[in-house]
């Protein structure tokens, strides 16, 4: 189970129970109900993002159990499944187009942000490429690592471009739109077959486990998503969970991101904000760019386009899709197929980068 996305050992279950996250977990919950009182859009992923942030950059000990994220992946797979019907299957053969067009926005994205990092922040060839890519910060590191390329400055671009864009996101569809985070329905949670629930949690794993064996990326969501909507669609199983357990995946998913920052410095970070906040504003001009044209192919929400094309994590961006009730089917669709094919684009241009490098040798 080493390798497998359910990091079910006991040194994991362990963590659930550390000093770390017990400190995770006291900055948290006040840092929530603070940004809650104040109305801040997603309070309950803001406070904690940023108060364990700089917990974890003045040094306080904080880290996250593998296990804890996983419960919400699976999690955030049932609240998505729920949106799944047989029209939205219908409508996934206009999604080829959107799926063109983010690969050109994927292409575009790492050419015209690598050339800036390398003229204006001396990044080198390689450090920019992982650096430029809109998503897949953790199958990046790993491979940035195999091609020994700046870790740090890597990650540090990531986490503060993800940082930047699930903070403005929020505010900017509370501010500028007229949709709003979705209220908790009156619904008799308690009046349900909750052994519904206990089919669609065993038909997940066994998706969970058959996508890891095979390599599907983001095979927590994404194995949830396909077994909930397909026992839903076809009727054997169905089971609406209660709105306050998005409020959980917010907090461990702000949180998650603070604890990211557990091995930096603040000059580490500070020396690499401006340039990333410039490559932010860049992936975002461009995915603005691919939402518009996105829009002449499928009649959805503007927002839900720029939702989907925004440079955010797919976890992140799949909770914001269902606080905000912009399509999360669409959105994580999308993020999913970004995520396959940066996977498959930057391996591409890295033995082009070293085809070009032997040559001129």
């Amino acid at each position: 189970m080493k390798n497998s996305s359910i990091p079910f050992n006991l040194s994991n279950i362990k963590l659930l129970f550390s000093k770390k996250f017990l400190s995770v977990i006291l900055i948290s919950i006040p840092s929530a109900i603070i940004a809650d009182y104040f109305n801040i859009p997603l309070a309950w992923m803001l406070g904690p993002m940023i108060a364990v942030s700089v917990a974890a950059l003045i040094g306080i000990k904080v880290e996250m159990p593998k296990l804890a994220l996983s419960t919400i992946l699976i999690i955030l797979g049932l609240h998505i499944g729920n949106y799944i019907d047989q029209n939205l299957i219908n409508q996934m053969k206009d999604w080829i187009w959107t799926s063109a067009i983010m690969f050109i926005y994927i292409l575009l994205s790492i050419f015209i942000v690598s050339k800036y990092l390398q003229k204006y922040s001396n990044y080198k060839n390689k450090t920019s490429i992982f650096s430029a890519a809109p998503g897949a910060l953790g199958p990046l590191l790993i491979l940035a690592e195999y091609e020994k390329s700046d870790l740090s400055q890597v990650a540090t671009s990531h986490l503060i471009r993800l940082i930047i864009i699930i903070t403005i996101f929020p505010f900017f569809v509370v501010n500028f739109s007229s949709s709003e985070a979705i209220e908790i329905e009156k619904f008799d949670y308690l009046n349900q077959n909750h052994f519904d629930l206990l089919i669609l949690i065993a038909g997940s794993l066994l998706l969970i486990l058959l996508f890891d064996k095979i390599k599907v990326p983001a095979a927590l969501l994404s194995g949830t998503l396909v077994a909930s909507g397909i026992l839903q669609i076809t009727e054997v199983a169905s089971y609406k969970l209660p709105e306050a357990s998005i409020d959980y995946c917010l907090l461990i998913l702000g949180a998650s991101v603070g604890c990211r920052f557990a091995d930096k410095s603040l000059n580490e970070v500070a020396k690499n904000t401006f340039h990333s906040f410039i490559a932010t504003i860049l992936l975002v001009i461009l995915g603005i760019l691919a939402a518009l044209a996105a829009s002449y192919f499928v009649d959805t929400n503007f927002l839900t386009l720029l939702l989907s094309f925004c440079p955010g994590g797919i976890y992140e961006v799949a909770v914001i899709a269902i606080a905000f009730d912009l399509d999360p089917n669409f959105v994580a669709f999308h993020h999913i197929i970004r995520l396959l094919m940066i996977l498959f684009t930057v391996p591409i241009i890295l033995r082009l980068i070293d085809k070009k490098n032997s040559f001129n040798k």
